[in-house]
């Protein structure tokens, strides 16, 4: 057994790495005017790169639509543009022409741009663009995640001619990170989205297990040579803003109105060619979106993403052990060590950061962050002025794996201020097209806490194709608290198994692909005492046109260690429950102009039962420039201490001017909090990188007298001025 253990990871350390096409980038006399018009010298004379080759929905056969793509550079930009033939124009889906609406990636037609500018073949950043030039920008890590924060400075224009449409766009080398030298090599890959036929299509093939997130993987990008990049001047940007907030609260002595300004300030400067420096003065995020409501039937911690643009850039580097967080997802049991919410947010409410700084980039084959946040004193949050700093290290090695090292700290001011450290080690490693291994071992420190404070992981994730398989051991100790981190539910031990066998039907033109998945999960306490059982299966079709239909079925045992407050007025005992639940779910996929998820689950819940009816993920497209995007869900749950229903019904209402300004509205309901919230946001990009928004928040309380009675209300005008050198 051991020589065979010993052998497999011979083969697994020396597989060779897959032979990748090299591409040309051609350097241009005069720069291009990004127009979309395709009519310079520059298309006539220098040939397109074509042959896309499909993944979906035949693995390895011709695109059927064709595209050409030239790549070119000057002093300034590198030019990326495509022409896209179409056989029926009049079949093009763009539908969002706002920037960063993920419907850009997931309902439209587009083509997409990745660079691994560093050629570590693991990291990089991409650019999607519509039909109708909708763009999305966004950075990868670890080969397979992206993170659609980072926004950058880049230029982009759409346009029709008689067989399709054309994409031509412009990004400054001061929008880039790379290698010092002239001579650069970067890894490149694109692929277009064909939505009526639902064809996927690709420079360079990828696994077809990875979809349209195959651009991600900077390991099979083809190699993009001939580039002289500028010399590295060190790139500095001042961003200054001015803020005005007239606001009024309610309160049991009276409703108190208040008139405020203020100024801050942003700066980023690069240290080196490699190596970023962020720098925040009186830092402000008035502008940032509400949160999405949610309703808690656990007694677990909810995972809200962060949305705040400073923590934003570069947050992959940041992320330890291969948990999953920000818009990569959240609310697994994987504890998250740095989750820069625990930073200006406190009970609730915004507190004051006075100052703070940050240091990203890269050092040869080491992956380097330092982060240090100074926030104030807020008397309502109840929150004393407290130090966070954060320090990220981590090594490649083999192709597509690392090691690394991570450390935070927390120290509130004053006498009897509570001290927080945690740090770990953690190696993420991938192998062949669709295997992966995340491990981590870490510990905190908290004043007054001496044992029990550590936590580990192992997981094992093969996800091909027709088949996936995940294990995974996670433990967590009773104290094990980062002070800068999230951790969803402690003192457990962990394991989890999945299997899936997920076959495509040879010749069908109605089905893509069938589904069929299982899991079990098993946690028990430090003591030993089981706390968790979950029983998972799921049966699933997967239609040629994106539609998804699913049927699921949960069976849990649950024991609570305390009595749980569910909900007000019905609090359920210590003990041990057994139930299960069934639901059905119809995915309508993103391509239509009404799409949504629809679920209806019913079963028992703890001694009872519950019903739950959900929309999710609506939207309603009644123009390229208007759309809505309704939630909603209900649960009733009938249990032996109560009766109780929960109501969170909410809509987005958003109106787009041009690709750079957008009226949005979020109105919500929760029956949880019983309030009303409405989140109104104007952004105007008026010129690249410098902003204005306006901003009207209210939040309106349904259980007063007077309903619904103003709780809260603000008017926030802001404005910044990127200047850039």
């Amino acid at each position: 057994m051991r020589a065979a253990v010993l052998a497999l990871c011979g083969v697994l350390l020396a597989w060779p790495a897959q032979a990748q096409p090299t591409l040309r980038a051609v350097r241009l006399a005069a720069p291009l005017e990004i127009d979309g018009r395709l009519d310079e010298a520059f298309y006539g004379t220098t040939p397109s790169i074509s042959d896309f080759v499909q993944i979906e929905p035949v693995e390895g056969m011709p695109a059927t639509e064709k595209t050409e793509l030239w790549i070119g550079f000057d002093a300034a930009n590198v030019y990326v543009t495509f022409r896209n033939w179409e056989s029926r124009p009049d079949l093009v889906v763009a539908k969002e022409m706002r920037r960063d609406n993920t419907t850009i990636y997931t309902g439209d037609d587009n083509v997409t741009f990745f660079f691994d500018t560093f050629y570590d073949r693991r990291n990089g950043v991409e650019f999607t663009v519509n039909a109708i030039g909708g763009r999305i920008d966004g950075q990868t890590f670890n080969d397979r995640q992206w993170s659609g924060d980072w926004n950058t400075i880049w230029d982009v224009e759409v346009g029709r001619f008689e067989g399709g449409w054309t994409v031509e766009a412009a990004i400054p080398f001061k929008s880039l990170r790379y290698r010092p030298g002239d001579a650069q090599t970067w890894g490149f890959n694109a692929f277009r989205t064909n939505r009526w036929k639902n064809e996927l299509s690709y420079l360079t093939p990828v696994a077809k297990a990875r979809g349209q997130g195959g651009v991600h993987q900077a390991s099979v990008a083809a190699q993009l040579v001939g580039i002289s990049a500028p010399s590295g001047s060190k790139n500095l940007e001042i961003k200054p803003y001015l803020i005005s907030t007239a606001s009024t609260h309610a309160a049991p002595a009276g409703t108190s109105r208040d008139l405020s300004g203020d100024v801050g300030l942003d700066v980023k400067y690069g240290v080196t060619q490699n190596l970023t420096a962020d720098l925040t003065y009186n830092t402000d995020f008035a502008q940032v979106e509400a949160d999405q409501q949610q309703v808690n039937l656990t007694r677990f911690s909810l995972f809200f993403p962060e949305k705040r643009e400073f923590f934003l850039e570069n947050a992959g580097t940041f992320q330890f052990g291969g948990a999953q967080v920000n818009n990569f997802g959240g609310g697994a049991d994987t504890p998250i060590l740095f989750y820069s919410r625990r930073i200006g947010l406190e009970n609730g409410r915004a507190v004051p950061i006075d100052a703070g700084g940050r240091l990203t980039g890269r050092v040869g084959r080491y992956s380097l962050g330092v982060l240090n946040i100074q926030s104030g004193d807020d008397e309502l949050a109840r929150a004393r002025g407290t130090n966070f700093s954060v320090v990220r290290l981590k090594r490649d090695v083999l192709r597509r794996s690392s090691i690394g090292l991570m450390a935070t700290a927390r120290h509130e001011a004053g006498a009897g201020g509570a001290d927080n450290v945690a740090y770990g080690v953690d190696g993420t490693f991938g192998f062949f097209a669709n295997l992966a291994v995340n491990t981590y071992w870490a510990r905190s420190k908290s004043t007054g806490v001496t044992r029990d404070d550590t936590s580990y992981r192992a997981q094992l994730d093969y996800a091909g194709d027709r088949y996936g398989v995940q294990l995974e051991h996670l433990a967590i100790g009773d104290h094990f608290n980062p002070g800068v981190g999230f951790v969803r539910r402690d003192d457990m031990r962990r394991s989890h198994a999945q299997v899936r066998f997920s076959p495509r039907p040879r010749e069908s033109r109605l089905i893509r692909r069938w589904f069929y998945a299982g899991s079990v999960t098993y946690v028990e306490n430090g003591a030993g005492v089981v706390e968790t059982r979950e029983r998972d299966g799921e049966f699933a079709i997967e239609f040629q046109n994106a539609d998804r239909f699913r049927v699921n079925y949960n069976g849990t045992y649950e024991f609570l260690p305390a009595p749980f407050r569910i909900a007000p007025g019905v609090t359920l005992p210590v003990g041990g429950y057994d139930f299960d639940a069934l639901s059905v779910g119809f995915n309508r996929a993103p391509r239509h102009r009404m799409s949504a998820n629809l679920g209806v689950e019913y079963g028992t819940f703890y001694n009872g039962h519950r019903t739950t009816v959900s929309v999710a993920s609506g939207r309603a497209t009644f123009t390229s420039r208007l759309s809505a995007e309704p939630t909603y869900a209900v649960n009733w749950v009938d249990l032996a201490q109560g009766s109780f229903t929960t109501h969170l019904p909410g809509t987005r209402v958003t109106w787009t001017i041009t690709p750079r300004m957008f009226t949005s509205a979020l109105v919500q309901y929760n029956s949880s909090t019983q309030s009303v919230s409405a989140n109104v946001r104007l952004r105007w990009e008026y010129l690249p990188g410098s902003e204005l928004f306006v901003v009207f928040n209210e939040d309106r309380d349904t259980r007063a007298r007077r309903f619904p009675d103003l709780a809260n209300r603000a008017i926030i005008v802001k404005v910044n001025r990127l200047f850039r050198f």
